[in-house]
């Protein structure tokens, strides 16, 4: 492998980024309007509305700090602005992205109104614009890039080919120190031993079996007997997998061969134990485990799809690629890397491993993704029950 190093963004803190974004974050969803008044009215900024942030309490409620603060403090981040209603929340959110090390600014509504909030707003805005747009590339260490993964409508292809080209750059890269991550807890259903068999202690395989089991019993505690329609969903039935084991067998091939995962994090949780592959306890929907898999700090994301899937995310850059010739074929814009020359014996997996490290170096440089070029910004944050 002769990709040894990317051009990216030094931060402060040390971390390398890979994209150099100017965020409008909101804490809870009533101030989404006044963060995109701003971004409407500063080029080079994006608002990051979402749906929550009133009235959670709990785990709930840390999981909804732990995530907008990881999303503001992801390495692909410059700089961010934060609005909330009131001043307390709004203050704990920059506090967090504070301890990066980069600009950060908050406002709240409440006391001043929207109007004067925005104005505000896009003054701070375009000050974090201009500081942004002259911070400089810098060659930087294969090693330093955080890739998290996971697929999305899967098919028979993806066991086959696609899947297990992700496996064979995290074998490959994993080896070169890098950090990475898989989660989709409830894809792994039948494949839950040969998981916790991939851990590299007894610890990681302990915690990972306790979440699995704290999804079955999630199932259960609402009496739910039939998942036909989830797992697998029509998407992937329709591209031949007829049961959750099959799907949960071609999932497991992202994370390779040799490499074991070192520890099991909770959603939106930062790695602590230094580089090496981790497993994130995420939903299987793609537009709440991405934001998820940003918010914990990584900076690429690797996306396997059979049938076709054209979820992207705003701060984490999302490299879909296929075995599937027919979705190649009829949804090209979507596809950064076709590796369905494996299924036809014209291409091995070592060689789709090798391109995707290839493509993953170039969308680290600056290439877009198909994802980002057709404004694909899915971003649903993870509620784990209703409000008080």
């Amino acid at each position: 492998m002769t990709h040894d190093h990317f051009f990216g963004y030094r931060r402060a803190n040390g971390r390398a980024g890979i994209r150099n974004y100017v965020l409008i974050l909101p804490v809870d969803d009533i101030s989404n309007a006044a963060c995109e008044g701003v971004a409407n009215n500063v080029f080079g900024t994006m608002a990051l509305p979402h749906s929550y942030g009133r009235l959670q309490y709990g785990e709930d409620l840390d999981l909804h700090f732990r995530t907008i603060i990881g999303c503001g403090a992801n390495p692909n981040v410059a700089a961010v602005l934060v609005i909330g209603i009131e001043p307390s929340w709004t203050q704990r959110v920059v506090d967090g992205i504070a301890a990066t090390g980069k600009p950060v600014h908050g406002l709240h509504i409440e006391g001043k109104g929207e109007l004067a909030t925005i104005a505000e707003g896009c003054r701070v805005a375009q000050e974090f614009v201009q500081y942004a747009t002259e911070l400089p590339r810098e060659r930087i260490g294969i090693e330093e890039l955080w890739v998290a993964t996971k697929c999305g409508e899967s098919d028979t292809t993806s066991g086959i080919a696609s899947c297990p080209a992700v496996g064979n750059l995290i074998d490959k890269l994993d080896a070169r120190g890098i950090t990475s991550c898989f989660g989709e807890t409830t894809e792994i259903t039948g494949g839950e031993k040969l998981c916790a068999s991939r851990a590299a202690n007894p610890e990681a395989a302990a915690k990972f079996m306790k979440v699995f089991q704290a999804y079955q019993d999630e199932v259960m505690r609402f009496k739910v007997d039939d998942l036909s329609d989830s797992q697998p969903s029509k998407g992937n039935k329709a591209g031949g997998l007829s049961t959750i084991e099959e799907k949960a067998f071609g999932n497991l091939q992202k994370i390779g061969e040799k490499a074991m995962y070192i520890d099991v994090l909770s959603p939106a949780q930062a790695p602590t134990k230094g580089p090496g592959l981790y497993f994130m306890d995420t939903s299987s929907a793609a537009a709440e485990c991405l934001p998820l898999q940003a918010a914990a700090g990584f900076v690429l994301h690797l996306f396997p799809t059979g049938q076709g899937n054209v979820v992207g995310n705003p701060i984490m850059p999302t490299l879909k690629l296929t075995a599937n010739p027919r979705t190649a074929r009829v949804m090209k814009e979507h596809i950064d890397l076709d590796v369905s020359d494996v299924l036809k014996r014209k291409m091995t997996i070592g060689e789709a491993g090798d391109a995707l490290i290839e493509m993953s170096v170039r969308i680290s440089n600056g290439r877009l993704t198909t994802a980002e070029t057709l404004r694909h910004r899915e971003f649903a944050m993870t509620k784990l029950y209703r409000s008080a």
